[in-house]
């Protein structure tokens, strides 16, 4: 009996053959990533979107017109404060929807999870370039925000677990280079998105609507292209010349078995896990979002050499100060993009659990450090602590793929990570809520401006010895929890995991055929390393201001 042909989206079609390249995996996932990443640099369109009817001025809103209001007024502008709500979205969709959808693309295979993230998240801001044409805010929740936000989801976890499998020698490595993509989505994203409202802007426009239907295009024809660049091994596939350790003398922290995604949620070491994703998040997306405020309250006129404090200085001082504290920010941004790939890649070599240790310790020498550098005035120091934590924070994201493969298995380690992006979505509301519910609390009790972050501090360090607590007690799981052989081959019989799988589609006598030409691998890594390297040098135009 014929057996019906797999389509073009299908895991059946992607699974490569003897001579494919696993240093063509990478690209295709940071292709994806570095669009999506995107999602951290949309504040850059909240001031122009704040005057997008007023141009040069905001048109404010009467007192009777609330945040249900804005959503649907044509005659004012919106606040940036309900703009904001958009960044919340993604972050708590890119959580949901990872765990709704993770076990589906497992199944269904990276490349067609790739196309639903692209058509998702250029669809999304498609429509929301509609709305801002015809000043609907629902259509922007709902095309980037809520639309969006579940391409964001998808988008995020579709390599990994491909990648864990591509590279079972280096996972840490592998997620990392992949994650940091995500990291360095802003840094291309952002220097883009002002250089396109720039020429699209008039008298009478702010040109945003111009470049959300440029960037969607851009970003889809990347997306696309990484989409159909991704490729599973074959089941049982090994790099040439490694052997994985034998399992009673591998690292116990690594097993060779598989957890089914249906029964995390009731084992306590994948509560432990997410314990210490969302107190790393908690404590350094806080920071994020009041670096830059932060710096000029603490340091003030020091900033540019002045003795006066930040409540003293005139218009024009604290504009200076506010172009010295973007350099600040840029600069963590390097941090955090950086530390993604060096703390990931040495979580191979430390264990991942290790890792985190030093991240719960270090970071939280560096939190405690701050108030004191803050009240000795050193700048540098000050400005070095934020450094390690920032990269202490994207190396978090990027470590724990692979310690949630190297406790639950490979098998479907993207739906767990899916799962565990929950901790991600609620680090995103707890982080700055706490930090800017204290800073409010404190300047309420009439404590100078300089000195209000020092509690916040303390609190944050707080988290982190939560996070240090339940590291430590994660330990390998018990075998009750493990899939049996039975259970194993039947979830591989449904995501269409054979050996022979390649053969339905090239034939049986198709050996090398997916040999690639080391010129195509250079032209991917090409492909997405131009982009990057133009958006660290414009990220390292805004540090030179900092340094100046």
């Amino acid at each position: 009996m014929a057996t019906e042909s797999p389509g073009l989206l299908d895991k059946e079609r992607i699974i490569g053959g003897p001579g494919f390249n696993r240093w063509l995996v990478p690209p295709a996932a940071l292709a994806i990533h570095l669009c999506i990443g995107m999602a951290y640099g949309f504040s850059v369109f909240w001031l122009p979107l704040s005057k997008a009817l007023g141009v040069k001025e905001a048109i404010k809103c009467g007192p009777d017109v609330g945040f249900l209001g804005q959503l649907f007024t044509t005659t004012c502008d919106w606040q940036i404060s309900t703009l904001g709500w958009m960044y919340t979205l993604f972050f708590v969709l890119l959580g949901t929807s990872a765990a709704t959808w993770g076990g589906w693309l497992e199944r269904a295979g990276p490349r067609k999870a790739g196309v639903v993230s692209a058509l998702c998240w250029c669809g999304g801001m498609l429509i929301s370039a509609a709305g801002v044409y015809t000043h609907q805010f629902w259509m922007m929740i709902l095309g980037s925000g809520v639309i969006g936000g579940i391409g964001l989801g998808l988008g995020y976890i579709s390599p990994v677990s491909t990648l864990i499998k591509w590279f079972p020698d280096r996972r840490g490595m592998a997620t990392g280079m992949a994650i940091m993509g995500f990291g360095g989505g802003a840094m291309i994203g952002s220097p883009l998105a002002a250089d396109l409202m720039k020429h699209f802007a008039t008298p009478t426009d702010v040109g945003v609507m111009q470049t959300f239907v440029v960037m969607a295009l851009v970003y889809f024809v990347f997306m696309m292209a990484g989409a159909f660049g991704y490729r599973v091994p074959e089941t049982g596939w090994k790099p040439a010349g490694w052997t994985p350790p034998p399992a009673q003398v591998s690292n116990t922290m690594i097993t060779q078995r598989h957890v089914h995604v249906s029964k995390v949620w009731g084992i306590p070491q994948f509560w432990l896990i997410w314990m210490v994703l969302c107190m790393n998040v908690s404590a350094g997306i806080g920071v994020i979002g009041m670096a830059s405020p932060m710096l000029q309250e603490v340091f003030g006129g020091a900033l540019i050499g002045i003795p006066a404090k930040f409540g003293e200085l005139d218009k024009d001082q604290l504009k200076a100060i506010a172009t010295v504290a973007a350099g600040f920010t840029a600069l963590l941004s390097l941090f955090n993009i950086g530390g993604r790939f060096f703390w990931a890649s040495l979580s191979d070599k430390l264990g991942r659990k290790l890792t985190y240790i030093v991240f719960f310790v270090l970071g939280g020498v560096m939190y405690f450090s701050v108030p004191g550098s803050a009240a000795a005035g050193s700048i540098v120091l000050f400005v070095s602590a934020f450094c390690v934590i920032l990269s202490m924070y994207g190396g978090g994201f990027a470590t724990v793929p692979a310690y949630l493969a190297d406790i639950f298995g490979t098998q479907m380690v993207g739906a767990i990570h899916g799962r565990l992006l929950t901790a991600w979505a609620t680090a995103g509301v707890l982080g700055p809520v706490v930090v800017n519910y204290m800073r409010e609390y404190q300047l309420g009790l009439g404590i100078p401006r300089e000195q209000v972050y020092d509690q916040t501090m303390y609190i944050l360090v707080g988290m982190l010895v939560v996070g240090l607590i339940c590291n430590l007690l994660v330990k390998p799981l018990n075998a009750k929890w493990f899939m049996t052989d039975a259970e194993l081959a039947q979830e591989k019989r449904l995501a269409h995991e054979k050996a022979a799988a390649s053969e339905v589609v090239r034939g049986s006598g198709a050996t090398g055929a997916d040999t690639v030409s080391p010129v195509v691998v250079a032209l991917a890594w090409a492909a997405v390393g131009i982009p990057l390297a133009w958006g660290v040098y414009r990220t390292l135009q805004s540090v030179a201001k900092f340094f100046a």
